[in-house]
């Protein structure tokens, strides 16, 4: 069992030295303290997430990030004391300090050893031709190509179940017998699994119109070509952090004009930079959604995920953006193909 003290950590310590720490522990929570144990602040996954949302390079210093207000308490109270705290302010964790204000505790609201029997559904988009990595995909669905050992889509559950979530449905078209051959209930897996079929294409949110019933609780929606090593567990209490009706996941992507840009004033130059590279986040795939956003999506209609994002915003509703830090590969053509086989090993064993 993880001992609250390895999360202690000073403010002079990078941002990547406590992404390490807040993985190693799995308590997804650290404490910043200066040299006499005094509380300084706190630190979650989704502070530092927000952090590099604000282009912060992970070398900065995680007082830059870290809560400098956080919720604590003293001791000596009673247990029931602290647990209704937890309870009524929604709390994962709770420092106790003593009477010099030292830490002295940290309590958690949950088990974080357990992370079995979530109710949060996973829905696998299943359906596509995977017309661009022909002629892999002329007798298979791309999410049944054997990455390492074992197709995508495999490897993709055994993921989310890692983390809790074992309640699939998996929205199937193209080649649709062999992944329901394949996976069946799910049990064998140790998971439930159920489907939906996609008479017609219908996008990346369109089969979320086939639902056999609504959502009671905020659920993920991933597309089933992609390799990831996401915390899921830690995507999720992010979209519920920020109250948000959608979350969508965001990766940093690099390009470079080949060419120097010219900066101008009427007719005058002012600069000239040669073969600049810029940086810009775009959109990995991978989406958390409260039951409430599937009134924005048409009933049997083509629909793609961004125009569902898009009307929330249109209607002012709370959306927000996770950047992953994680391994990501999407497997759209035969060059990722080769080298999700490539990374496998080292990346997933």
């Amino acid at each position: 069992m993880i001992d609250w003290k390895d999360i202690l950590i000073t403010p002079e310590m990078t941002i990547l030295d406590t992404m390490k720490i807040i993985d190693k522990s799995s308590l997804q929570f650290a404490v910043v303290v200066d040299c006499h144990r005094h509380l300084l602040g706190t630190v979650t996954d989704g502070d530092i997430r927000r952090g590099i949302l604000k282009g912060l390079p992970l070398d900065t210093s995680i007082e830059k990030v870290m809560n400098k207000k956080p919720t604590f308490e003293k001791k000596g109270k009673s247990h029931s004391y602290y647990t209704e705290l937890l309870k009524t302010k929604h709390l994962k964790q709770l420092p106790i300090l003593d009477e010099d204000n030292q830490v002295y505790d940290i309590l958690f609201a949950d088990n974080l050893n357990q992370r079995l029997g979530k109710d949060n559904s996973v829905i696998l988009m299943a359906g596509g031709m995977g017309t661009r990595l022909r002629p892999l995909t002329d007798e298979i669905p791309k999410p049944m190509l054997k990455v390492g050992d074992k197709p995508i889509l495999e490897t993709i559950i055994e993921g989310f179940k890692s983390f809790g979530f074992t309640k699939f449905i998996i929205s199937v078209n193209y080649r649709k017998e062999i992944i329901e051959n394949y996976f069946q209930n799910g049990s064998q897996f140790g998971v439930d699994i159920q489907y939906v079929e996609e008479s017609k294409r219908m996008g990346t949110a369109g089969a979320l119109s086939l639902l056999p019933e609504k959502p009671e609780q905020p659920f993920f929606v991933m597309n089933a070509d992609l390799l990831t090593k996401i915390n899921y567990e830690q995507l999720m209490n992010f979209h519920k952090e920020t109250k948000s009706v959608a979350t969508l996941c965001v990766r940093e992507y690099e390009y470079q004009i080949p060419y120097g840009v010219i900066k101008t004033s009427n007719d005058r130059l002012l600069s000239i930079v040669e073969k600049p590279i810029h940086k810009s986040f775009v959109n990995a795939g991978i989406y958390v959604l409260d039951p409430d956003i599937l009134q924005y999506v048409p009933q049997n209609e083509f629909f793609d995920m961004p125009d569902l994002f898009k009307r929330a915003v249109n209607y002012e509703r709370e959306v927000s953006a996770f950047p992953l830090r994680e391994y990501w590969l999407d497997i759209g053509q035969v060059a990722d193909y080769d080298k999700a086989n490539g990374d496998y090993r080292g990346v997933f064993i």
